[in-house]
């Protein structure tokens, strides 16, 4: 089978880690080793989240005062090649006969996507209330509560198209483990002569992934994250684990917008259009996911 398999940010940092190059390669070799049981028997292309990588890139940048910042554009771009090479090298340590590649990927949003006037995206590690308003104040961030601190929110426009799509399809037939669209794709927008710009924004990961799965005519979606399954009712006395829905069960329920919420909607796209498989579960449970043991499993 041909499966999508999109790592979220706990492939790389777990929660409450320092964001290190140190615990990143860590993380990503125990990554690489479930990604490599579902490869000895599938064809696998990889994307992978960037929020806490760009977040930080987006902070050094604002340090160095001799130049302006950075885009988030160019930063998702440089997130990509930083966390692309992480990935590779750790599959290419665990998977020694399968050639593996990495490809720098745009995404085509919308110019005038209505998200670009309400951040939604968290990026970027969680601060202090005290320290979050101080820099919400200096860079006219708007930020939201994560935990016990504060997150800065970035527009999320929606993904319309995956520009080196074809260059990735033909990798994936001849063979070839592709890891792309990296946090989404850097966001760019058409002109009306079709001159491409890159705009400030992040591209949500799972949303790009259920569209690069579409396109490649994948048999599954799997999105891995840290936790076992989706739960209904989550925050509640009373949260319900779903092993197994439709899409139409599942879009009965409501879900966070900043954490599960895009998965869900994601996986259920991918469904509604294909009539194939998504998953969401734990990046150990990975293998077991296909077989329907573990994590939520959404069908049409």
């Amino acid at each position: 089978m041909k499966i999508v398999v999109a790592l979220g940010g706990n492939a790389l940092v777990r929660r409450g880690e320092p964001l290190t190059e140190e615990v990143q390669v860590r993380n990503v070799k125990a990554a690489a080793a479930s990604l490599h049981k579902i490869a000895r028997h599938h064809q696998i292309v990889v994307t992978h989240g960037n929020g806490p990588q760009v977040g930080l890139l987006a902070l050094e940048s604002e340090a160095y005062k001799d130049v302006p910042p950075y885009g988030l554009d160019v930063l998702v771009a440089e997130s990509q090649g930083m966390i692309g090479f992480i990935v590779e090298q750790a599959l290419r340590n665990e998977i020694k006969d399968t050639p593996i590649a990495t490809v720098l990927t745009s995404t085509l949003v919308d110019a005038d996507d209505p998200a670009f006037a309400h951040p939604t995206k968290p990026i970027g590690p969680v601060y202090p209330k005290d320290v979050a308003a101080r820099l919400a104040k200096k860079h006219h961030w708007q930020m939201a509560t994560a935990g016990e601190g504060l997150r800065r929110l970035v527009p999320s426009p929606v993904p319309r198209a995956i520009l080196q799509i074809e260059a990735i399809r033909l990798l994936v037939d001849a063979g070839v483990i592709v890891i792309c669209a990296g946090g989404g794709g850097v966001p760019v927008v058409a002109g009306e002569s079709g001159e491409l710009t890159g705009v400030k924004g992040v591209v949500d990961k799972d949303l790009a992934s259920a569209l690069l799965a579409e396109a490649l005519g994948a048999d599954w979606l799997l999105l891995l994250t840290d936790v076992e399954q989706v739960q209904a009712d989550w925050g509640t006395t009373h949260p319900r684990p779903i092993h197994e829905a439709s899409v139409a069960e599942m879009r009965r329920h409501t879900f966070a917008s900043g954490s599960m919420g895009p998965k869900v909607e994601a996986a259920c796209r991918f469904v509604e259009r294909t009539g194939r498989r998504a998953a969401i579960g734990a990046l150990d449970d990975a293998e077991a996911m296909l077989g329907g043991i573990k994590g939520t499993v959404i069908r049409a």
